[in-house]
């Protein structure tokens, strides 16, 4: 792998709207309530209001 490839796959493990950050994740690629998930774990409250 060339150091740009390394670097390319590093961006992507860091970036949830990648597959690749799933799949490190042990996921089966990006699910659909990705966002929610993402939300849920930093603690942030949705406004239901």
């Amino acid at each position: 792998m060339s150091r740009k490839d390394d670097l390319d796959n590093h961006s992507n493990q860091l970036n949830p709207n990648n597959d690749a950050y799933w799949d490190a994740r042990g996921e089966d690629g990006r699910p659909d309530d990705w966002e929610d998930r993402l939300d849920s774990d930093n603690g942030e409250a949705e406004d239901e209001s």
